[in-house]
């Protein structure tokens, strides 16, 4: 496979999760905006554009973080940006995926203007995640197992650890006490099979257990972080330059290791700062799968200045 095609393919993925789970985090925050009476607004606000790591000038108000993180189209960071970015990657890498993925990403695209003037922001928000579970739904019953597939889920799946690992980040925002654990796990769509696994009431060890390390629920981190692991593995590749995929697969191996075997009290006790380590570990990863798969960016700019 070409390396601009398996680049585009890996943001795919990367981007439409990134606007799932963002639109799933500020969803939250703004419940919690509006259910917590003692709220102090503007460092919550703030505080979750740190997570999400966004300059900000303070105070930082509702709408500030709504143009930062869901209607600028120019900011990679912002649902409206992903999305507009994964149908760009989709265009680049059009004769491998299939029509359906294709018209599901433009058509997204096209219809953000209308979306992004909703009446209310969750509107939007539900939007946005039955348009990601669309393109997912589709990728998964129109694309064979092999590279492209491979690809597609890598970002997927990394991208999905850093993004849980920032929605855990939420229980600590300063200026709020937080989300609740039912509220956490209803939004990562993990209630009801918490409820069938653990067959007791919402506990934080319990929750945070389940969030964190669970094997089988495909939206815990240990889960995506092993996905991606195996993933890294099927992919062909050898020689001097597959180093850098074992390096990725064991950075991903140690923060993965680290939450399944340090007590998930002590997790706990230091949330934050352990859900930076798993983004440490997915930021490295990417890094060396960019520099084992795809073009190094001056060879891309070169590329298209001879063009």
């Amino acid at each position: 496979m070409l390396s601009r095609i398996a680049e585009s393919l890996f943001w795919i993925g990367r981007y439409v999760e990134r606007a799932d789970n963002t639109a799933r985090l500020l969803d939250v925050h703004l419940n919690v905006l509006l259910e917590d009476p003692w709220v102090d607004e503007p460092s919550a606000n703030a505080s979750i554009l740190a997570v999400m790591n966004c300059e900000f000038e303070a105070p930082v108000s509702r709408s500030d973080v709504l143009e930062q993180l869901a209607f600028d189209r120019d900011r990679s960071s912002s649902i409206a940006g992903t999305l507009s970015a994964a149908r760009e990657n989709a265009r680049r890498a059009r004769e491998v995926i299939s029509t359906e993925v294709w018209e599901s990403l433009n058509m997204t695209r096209n219809q953000l203007p209308r979306w992004s003037q909703a009446s209310r922001p969750h509107e939007y928000f539900v939007w946005v995640r039955e348009r990601a579970a669309v393109v997912w739904g589709l990728s998964s019953a129109t694309t064979s197992r092999d590279d492209a597939w491979h690809f597609m889920e890598l970002g997927r799946s990394l991208e999905r650890a850093d993004m849980i690992a920032r929605l855990l980040m939420t229980r600590n925002l300063e200026g709020t006490t937080g989300p609740n654990w039912t509220t956490l796990l209803r939004t990562c769509s993990a209630h009801e099979a918490y409820l069938r696994t653990v067959r007791s009431l919402v506990t934080e060890e319990r929750a945070a257990e389940f969030l964190l390390t669970d094997p089988l629920f495909p939206r815990s981190i240990a889960y995506n972080l092993d996905r991606a692991e195996t993933i890294l593995g099927q992919i062909d590749g050898a020689g001097s330059s597959r180093i850098l995929a074992d390096r990725a697969r064991l950075s991903l191996g140690r923060a993965r290791t680290n939450l399944e075997y340090t007590d998930v009290g002590d997790i706990l006790a230091d949330l934050p700062s352990q859900m930076r380590e798993v983004q440490r570990a997915c930021t490295t990863a990417s890094t060396l799968i960019r520099d084992r798969y795809f073009l190094p960016a001056s060879t891309v700019m070169w590329s298209q200045e001879a063009l």
